[in-house]
């Protein structure tokens, strides 16, 4: 069975340390990787408005790559809205960056490298960001709802290593499960600490203080999209990466270890669009 660490606190380094070690994360890294930490900041908005990565959820992740002898690591962003550093900035991953020795990489200024898509659903090609491909890959989403995909967690994230953005917005949930088949994240660690409601951007925070880690992403996500108040089935993208054989979204079939979704299960409310674009599959 999948593994998700589901855990609580007031400390979210801690609770990251935690996470990753409930689910025996220091068993998929080697030292001699290149990892690269991919939250998501999407624009620059501070991480309390439940729209970005909180950068003590990254912290977390990177003190414990570095306390486990992986020196190589790289957080990385593309922002589909700002400049991605003026996001590092406003986030405080600059500050993460300086006490780790960490570089940090615009994905948006990366080399391009064009991927061919091993049997695709709709996306045939992608220009993908050289670093993504050249690293184990870390995705670090924040708990929040999406107008068209339903949620935006770790497999979602991963778009912002792609160029042009733009190209994947159609057919949302057929492309994130193909880019999924090249990007397919070696470790998903979901930041719940302030959460978000409405979409993707509206910036209505939930505070949950919460983490979810494990290393199926899309058995973290269908944890993730669970605790949100969603039936993972329900979310296209989790159902067609299921069916590409890149993980499970059965709550069923996976192990969660720390808290129950019960205990802190919350229904989300949802964007007036949210329903209508999903329908329209845009």
């Amino acid at each position: 069975m999948s593994v998700v660490a589901l855990v609580r606190g007031d400390s979210p380094i801690d609770m990251v340390l935690n996470a990753l070690e409930r689910i025996g994360a220091e068993q998929i890294f080697s030292v001699h990787d290149q990892v690269l930490v991919k939250p998501n900041y999407i624009n620059d908005m501070h991480p309390s408005t439940g729209v970005t990565t909180d950068a003590r959820v990254v912290e977390g992740i990177v003190k414990f790559m570095k306390e486990r002898g992986i020196d190589n690591v790289i957080v990385g962003e593309g922002s589909g809205f700002a400049d991605t550093f003026k996001a590092f900035r406003v986030a405080g991953i600059d500050k993460v960056a300086e006490r780790w020795s960490v570089k940090l990489v615009d994905l948006n200024k990366d080399p391009l490298i064009r991927v061919e898509i091993p049997t695709p659903l709709t996306l045939k090609q992608v220009n993908v960001a050289k670093t993504a491909l050249e690293s184990r890959l870390v995705s670090v989403p924040k708990l929040k709802l999406h107008r068209t995909a339903g949620v935006t967690l770790s497999l979602k994230n991963m778009i912002g290593a792609v160029s042009p953005k733009g190209s994947i917005h159609s057919r949302l949930g057929e492309k994130i499960a193909d880019l999924a088949s090249i990007l397919r994240p070696s470790l998903s660690v979901i930041d719940g600490i302030i959460a978000g409601e409405g979409h993707e951007t509206s910036g209505d925070p939930v505070e949950m203080n919460m983490v979810l880690a494990g290393t199926d992403p899309v058995a973290v996500d269908a944890v993730g999209a669970a605790v949100m108040g969603l039936n993972p089935r329900g979310i296209r993208h989790l159902r067609l990466a299921e069916e590409k054989g890149l993980g499970t979204c059965d709550l069923n079939q996976i192990k969660i270890v720390g808290e129950p979704i019960g205990r802190v299960q919350r229904k989300f409310v949802k964007s007036p669009l949210s329903g209508l674009l999903t329908r329209l599959n845009i």
